[in-house]
């Protein structure tokens, strides 16, 4: 058991669901085995200035700036936003009920412990490759301000990895729901692009580098008991007659934009 594993543990004994699940959002410990899973083996490295990676990237970049201040950029600007609550309202249309950190705690508590490891495992490539961001190497209109990003990396794209999180999660927890739900989290990491923030490889590597790492933490007993409460938690509250159904033109609307082409 890892060092923070048991903390969290001895933490929680005795203590009541809720408080338990409180804790696990705001200190996740995650799954894995500090050193069993090695990213770097998996991820191809970040295309080099001159190879046709680093120059398709370029390509994309400069082509996407002109969806500057459409629907599609709107949707991206909209999708910076990581909170939790942020990301359940994101992927409500998809799944088909409003999720919220309070309607829906034992989920929020699952992708917490599961983005601390996918995120771990991002964070590492970014700071192995530690490429520039499209706008540091060509000029463009962003959707985020460049303070925010400032001392951080490119390839893989983090908000790719968390959005891909969710949708893995999301999936298995509400496969009648799988495809909305996918072609959300494929939408949100494109969002980055749309954004102007992350070139299209660090977007492929980030979800590279949630599903591997999600593979990777599949066979671990606590992996496997958080995900099975929050597909109870999750199918309880589908078949509620007092769960909210998100707003149907709103996610017509969503859906549209999801369904748009970017590259």
């Amino acid at each position: 058991m890892r060092f923070g594993k048991l903390i969290f543990a001895l933490a929680t004994i005795a203590l009541p669901a809720a408080a338990t699940i409180a804790m696990a959002q705001s200190h996740p410990a995650g799954y894995l085995a500090l050193g069993s899973f090695d990213i770097l083996a998996v991820l191809p490295p970040a295309p080099e200035r001159g190879d046709a990676r680093y120059e398709a990237d370029r390509a994309i970049y400069k082509t996407t700036r002109a969806l500057l201040d459409t629907p599609r950029w709107k949707l991206a600007v909209n999708d910076v936003k990581t909170g939790q609550a942020d990301m359940m309202r994101d992927f409500s249309c998809a799944v088909g009920v409003v999720l919220t950190p309070e309607n829906a705690p034992r989920l929020a508590a699952l992708v917490a412990r599961a983005s601390a490891d996918t995120g771990h495992a991002t964070g590492i490539a970014k700071d192995h490759y530690r490429r520039l961001r499209p706008y540091q190497i060509d000029s463009g209109a962003v959707c985020q301000p460049a303070v925010q990003l400032q001392g951080s990396f490119d390839y893989p794209s983090g908000h790719t990895t968390l959005g891909w999180t969710w949708a893995t999660l999301l999936a298995q927890l509400a496969p009648d729901r799988a495809t909305a739900i996918l072609a959300r989290g494929r939408a949100f990491g494109e969002s980055r692009i749309v954004c102007g923030v992350h070139n299209a490889s660090a977007v492929e590597g980030g979800r590279l580098s949630a599903g591997a790492t999600l593979t990777a933490m599949a066979g671990s007993p606590e992996f496997q008991a958080d995900l099975a409460a929050a597909r109870a938690e999750l199918a309880a509250l589908r078949g509620s007659a007092a769960a909210t159904v998100p707003d149907r033109a709103q996610c017509e609307r969503e859906a549209a934009l999801v369904a748009q082409p970017i590259l």
